[in-house]
């Protein structure tokens, strides 16, 4: 028989198997707590980067990630008091700075169009970034056409295609808010629809062993 664990869930007294995280535990009792980099399918491994599925924990200083916090025996979690719902608010709001209007989106119904809506957002309060600093389009390759526009940098698309795919053709670049995926044009990534066209690994001779950066609204 497994080890279970007996907690309190804003307000209720819940048990669950020990081994799975606060977000798993809500989620299963129809608690819905935004979440992004995090995919609630087998293979993928929560994160807990983006700070979208924030929560409380009595006797502790800071609000922590759902998805990779294990409820502990005794614990007493609180997820929908003022101070958490408003920090996942504030981490959609600055989110959905950075992004094209909903209504000129890549993809007007994203799971981050959907994570906004849960969270009350439709726009935000805070600057965009600057002109010279939003990427592009590139499309240079045949294997990718992605718009960085979109990327939260959330790393899922990354753990996806090295972790679930086992492919390993996507990795990220670039340092903090400069931080952006890249893509090996060489191989191809299932998970990606990625088409090069080549009839092997070797790639000719313009593109062998190169990353390409790759710009674009997420299709994870």
């Amino acid at each position: 028989m497994s080890k279970q664990v007996t907690f309190t869930l804003d307000g209720e007294q819940v048990t669950a198997e020990a081994g799975l995280t606060i977000w798993e535990v809500a989620n299963g009792r129809g608690l819905k707590i935004p979440h992004l980099c995090h995919k609630p399918q087998p293979g993928y491994r929560p994160d807990g980067n983006c700070r979208a599925c924030m929560v409380e924990i009595e006797g502790e200083r800071t609000l922590a990630a759902s998805c990779i916090r294990e409820p502990a025996e005794g614990m007493v979690v609180t997820t929908n008091n003022a101070r958490a719902t408003s920090a996942r608010k504030m981490v959609m709001e600055l989110l959905v700075a950075d992004q094209p209007a909903q209504d000129v989106a890549h993809d007007k119904s994203s799971h981050l169009w959907d994570m906004a809506e849960l969270n009350g957002v439709s726009e935000s309060r805070f600057p965009k970034l600057e002109e010279g600093h939003i990427p592009l389009l590139d499309d240079s390759h045949v294997a990718m056409n992605v718009n960085l526009d979109a990327c939260i940098s959330c790393g899922l698309c990354v753990r996806a295609c090295r972790e679930v795919q086992v492919n390993d053709v996507i990795g990220m670049a670039g340092r903090g808010h400069n931080a952006y995926p890249t893509f090996d044009i060489v191989l191809l990534c299932g998970l990606r629809r990625m088409r090069a066209g080549l009839p092997d690994r070797r790639a000719d001779a313009r593109h062998r062993g190169g990353r390409r950066a790759g710009r674009g609204s997420c299709r994870f």
